[in-house]
């Protein structure tokens, strides 16, 4: 049992009641926003190089709070990757509001028809946590999904994205910040030290905060303006979180080695 999550649970049982009209007040002031629309494209560059990247998760890889994946994380993503690696790139979203590791196992996987990838991106962690996932189960369900793609993908990669920075969350209160917070932190850290037992398997273990983005990429604008609900990421979070992703991406030196033999074959 991991201790840090069984005294998160001890010190959040008082909570619990509290939360319980909390999240019911706050599941009315929240508005109810559609996953984005267009889940490829590509981008096209004079060069021959080319990678196929999949996107799969819950709510953030869906793109809820932007019109359009374009201007969400997988568009935004996408132009970074061409960027930096002068590389044409080819990208689809499966994504699911609400979906959890298991979930997206069970009914997303199944679905997708692409035969290729190099590159796969996953980003969970959100619902896994709101459903209050135990650190052990979540730890085995990723396993699942995993040698899953693994099987299906043998030479891809496969990144997973940071956990969702719930504790930035400002239509949280505090009682759900620090419960739900920290539990997706505990599933974080499971995730860091899961990764390592697979080949080409890698995570952006880095806490996401607000203020570290607008330092790192001198942004002026207020916390509410990362928000399109108070819960989903804006258009800037997408833009800056995709841009802070794919630095990660390709200055990772055994991600950007494979990816420059994966450019070649």
């Amino acid at each position: 049992m991991n201790f840090k999550y069984l005294l998160g649970v001890i010190l959040s049982i008082p909570l619990l009641p509290i939360m319980y009209f909390q999240g019911k007040r706050i599941r009315k002031e929240v508005p109810s926003l559609p996953e984005a629309k267009g889940n490829h494209g590509k981008v096209i560059l004079p060069t021959s190089k080319h990678l196929d990247i999949l996107i799969i998760g819950e709510s953030t890889m869906a793109g809820v709070g932007v019109a359009t994946h374009e201007e969400g994380f997988s568009g935004a993503l996408a132009r970074e990757l061409a960027s930096h690696l002068n590389a044409n790139i080819a990208w689809k979203v499966y994504a699911k509001s609400g979906y959890t590791a298991k979930m997206v196992s069970q009914r997303l996987i199944p679905k997708i028809k692409e035969q290729h990838a190099d590159v796969i991106i996953i980003g969970l962690g959100g619902n896994d946590a709101f459903t209050l996932n135990r650190p052990n189960k979540w730890k085995r369900h990723i396993q699942e999904l995993i040698h899953i793609l693994q099987t299906r993908y043998k030479d891809s990669i496969i990144v997973f994205t940071n956990m969702p920075p719930i504790k930035e969350f400002p239509a949280f209160t505090p009682a759900i910040k620090f419960t739900i917070g920290n539990l997706v932190e505990i599933l974080g850290k499971e995730l860091a030290a899961l990764v390592s037992e697979f080949d080409n398997v890698y995570y952006q273990e880095q806490i996401v905060t607000i203020d570290s983005w607008k330092q790192k990429m001198n942004i002026n604008e207020d916390v509410k303006d990362f928000f399109s609900d108070g819960v989903h990421p804006s258009k800037l979070t997408y833009q800056t979180w995709a841009k802070d992703f794919s630095n990660f991406i390709v200055s990772h030196e055994p991600i950007r080695a494979r990816l420059d033999s994966l450019m070649q074959e």
